[in-house]
């Protein structure tokens, strides 16, 4: 696994190490001490999948509140997505500020995402099906998130949404 810092504190954009040979490729997606080597969280409470007809399709910005953050490792494991993460951690030294990046089913790439930061993604193709690993529960009490066009943070994505729920559209604006 190679990894890579982006300007969000402690998210990665994760790459595979292939090995390939004429059957195809193998690679790791998921190894706790190279994770913890980072200073990742490398606990697993549930893997989920999130499967998106079409492209233009949101889903964000989520997070959960203190004390049940989520930490989680992303995958397009079909199809592409636009995976954002924004740091709603008042002590980080990247407070507010935002990452995006492009996961595909060919590269391969994951976004590790750590708690304390909303996650949101806009489906760039038809049939998008995206693999979290979770670090901890979802607590639906817990549960919040931020409007994915909040001027606090100006995300910046590569296209008008066409697909959301109503609650992803009607989040209220960010207050610090």
């Amino acid at each position: 696994m190679i990894f890579h810092a982006t300007p969000v504190d402690g998210a990665y954009v994760v790459e595979q190490e292939r090995h390939a040979d004429e059957r195809g490729f193998f690679a790791r997606t998921w190894a706790a001490e190279e994770l913890a080597a980072h200073g990742l969280d490398v606990r697993v409470a549930h893997m989920n999948t999130s499967f998106n007809v079409r492209a233009g399709t949101l889903r964000g910005m989520h997070l959960q509140k203190a004390p049940h953050e989520e930490a989680k490792l992303v995958r397009a494991t079909r199809g592409a997505i636009w995976d954002v993460a924004v740091d709603l951690r008042p002590d980080s030294p990247s407070y507010r500020r935002w990452h995006g990046v492009r996961l595909d089913e060919d590269e391969g790439r994951g976004y590790f995402i750590p708690g304390g930061c909303a996650h949101g993604f806009l489906t760039l193709s038809d049939a998008a099906e995206v693999l979290y690993v979770m670090s901890t529960p979802y607590v639906p009490d817990a549960g919040y998130g931020v409007r994915w066009d909040d001027p606090a943070f100006g995300i910046e994505w590569p296209s008008e949404p066409k697909t959301m729920s109503e609650r992803d559209r009607t989040w209220p604006d960010f207050a610090p």
